[in-house]
């Protein structure tokens, strides 16, 4: 596999983690703030679909024509952090899918050293390349992935990236909590040090 289809990979991988931790929760779950920031699912599903559909499109002249109001530069600062009630949840995941696709779009018809301009980024490093973004989106898309596994354990405790990960130690419920003394303890005693 070449570096592109590589990184290609992984973008797309981070991007299934992320939604993936939509699956199965009611509308208050994936919508509900579970950090003093905010911070919830669906608004990190909608953040990523924006980010990265700006990055792929604006960044290399291939506008995407998508209405984003929540990205309006009259918008709320924090709009695509969040969803409004009045917005569907199939309609963030249908964004989500539309600005992977024109991402990949982009992704396909570039090479990596494809230069582009970052508008909103500052005069002396607006100037990148394919892959200089798609190292940034993979960064980016994996870390509010990251974000989601925790956010997805406080709501329910499912963790990993399905539910038959072989990543994930198959523990009961009782034993994940002695993990957890165990480490409580641990903490405790260093900060007795």
């Amino acid at each position: 596999m070449d570096d592109k289809a590589n990184l290609h990979d992984y973008l797309r991988t981070a991007r299934s983690d992320l939604l993936g931790k939509l699956d199965g929760l009611s509308e208050y779950d994936a919508r509900r703030p579970l950090t003093p920031t905010g911070t919830n699912l669906l608004g990190l599903v909608r953040h990523v679909a924006t980010t990265q559909l700006g990055y792929f499109t604006d960044t290399f002249g291939r506008p995407a024509g998508v209405e984003q109001p929540w990205a309006d530069f009259d918008a709320d600062p924090d709009g695509d952090m969040w969803v409004r009630a009045d917005e569907s949840r199939a309609s963030v995941v249908e964004f989500h899918h539309l600005s992977a696709r024109l991402s990949d779009e982009a992704i396909d018809a570039l090479p990596l050293d494809a230069p582009g301009e970052v508008p909103w980024w500052s005069p002396e490093k607006r100037a990148v390349t394919l892959q200089q973004i798609l190292v940034h989106m993979l960064a980016e898309t994996a870390r509010h992935a990251g974000h989601a596994d925790i956010l997805r354990e406080l709501i329910d405790e499912q963790i990993g990236r399905r539910a038959d990960d072989p990543n994930i130690p198959d523990r009961t419920a009782a034993d994940w909590s002695a993990y957890r003394d165990r480490l409580e303890r641990a903490a405790r005693e260093a900060a007795e040090v």
